[in-house]
């Protein structure tokens, strides 16, 4: 299938089949009679030796071991828990067996709410909260820990519809300018090169940035213009590299990445950091931000290249599911919100073009 072309930097005109190669708040002590505190697990966490903490410990280690999430995602999830434990504990329940679906409605008021330790969370993340212990209960439930589940009828709040930001090519074309320009020195021309092939890499293959600095130099298949990179969930999939984003990181394998991997004991990472260690999300999301301050840019975020990738795409006519793929949505539903993106450009284009189009 041939694959779509982003607007102005070009991917490689036909896809190839060959394999490449392989690769919240703390817990406070309970004040309730006959109970001890909590005290550190060995993860660092509090640690909480009731059935409900131990619920809770189980159902993370399922979701690690058995469910694979993203470390992130399951930091998320940990994070949330263990604000549900607190919540519970304050209500006097210790099992889960114990819960009620007022206790989960509760927990649900006091995210949106807030309280002294927390600020109120918006829907967004209050539904995801809620997700994680509504999670929890479908487990407990099936593990036959309790009978019943509590939070069955508690549906996460709606976040309002909010499409993807998608910078214009012209912006696109500004911030990648912004990258290659700022080199003072050997370090900094060094750090130039990298900046823009990770940069030219996000918008011409539509990585997220984890998933970009997660890289090894063994992922790139220059030669055939493609990469295997490693999505949510361990999900491994493999994206085209334009010739603008190979050219880059050409040039940055060959100009740059020698000399900042002198500073470090040397790996396997495509994109290294001053220290020669492999560049961190963090220090990824600095690197897009610094372009972004002097193209002046505002409200560019770590998505920002991904979601202009798929409106672009999309603006030049790719099917939906092949723009799906590319960004390894699980379901074509997530990625049709970019269709809306350019449902609305099709608008204000008829709006000020159309003779007839406005009364």
């Amino acid at each position: 299938m041939a694959s779509p072309c982003v607007a102005g930097r070009g991917m490689m005109g036909s896809s190839h089949s060959a394999t490449p190669p392989g690769r919240g708040a703390q817990l406070s002590p309970s004040t309730t009679t006959g109970r001890s505190p909590a005290r550190p697990g060995t993860d660092g966490e509090a640690h909480d030796d009731t059935p409900l903490g131990s619920a809770v410990r189980t159902y993370l280690g399922h979701l690690a071991v058995e469910r694979g999430l993203a470390a992130n995602t399951l930091s998320s999830y940990r994070r949330d828990l263990r604000r549900y434990l607190a919540a519970l504990t304050g209500r006097g329940r210790t099992a889960i067996d114990q819960v009620t679906e007022d206790d989960v409605r509760e927990f649900l008021a006091g995210l949106r709410e807030g309280d002294a330790d927390h600020p109120p969370l918006s829907a967004g993340s209050a539904a995801r909260a809620v997700v994680a212990v509504r999670g929890l209960h479908r487990f407990a439930l099936r593990e036959g820990l309790t009978g019943t589940d509590p939070a069955r009828e508690v549906k996460p709040p709606t976040p309002p519809r909010r499409l993807p930001k998608a910078i214009s090519l012209d912006e696109v074309e500004r911030l990648l300018a912004a990258a290659a320009g700022a080199a003072e020195g050997a370090a900094g021309a060094a750090r130039a090169l990298r900046d823009s092939a990770l940069l030219e890499l996000l918008y011409g293959s539509g990585a997220r940035i984890s998933e970009a600095v997660g890289l090894d130099v063994d992922d790139l298949d220059l030669d055939e213009g493609f990469a295997r990179v490693a999505g949510k969930g361990g999900k491994a999939r493999v994206v085209p590299i334009g010739d603008y984003a190979r050219r880059a990181v050409e040039s940055y394998l060959v100009r740059a990445r020698p000399e900042l991997a002198r500073a470090g004991r040397g790996g396997p990472a495509l994109f290294l950091n001053a220290r020669g260690g492999r560049l961190s999300r963090q220090g990824a999301w600095m690197v897009l931000r610094a372009a972004a301050e002097r193209a002046e840019l505002s409200e560019v975020s770590p998505h920002t290249l991904r979601h202009s990738f798929a409106t672009h795409l999309l603006d030049g006519g790719a099917d939906v599911r092949v723009v799906q793929e590319l960004l390894g949505h699980a379901s074509v539903t997530t990625t049709q919100v970019y269709t809306l993106v350019t449902v609305q450009l099709l608008r204000e284009v008829y709006a000020t073009s159309h003779p007839r189009a406005r009364g």
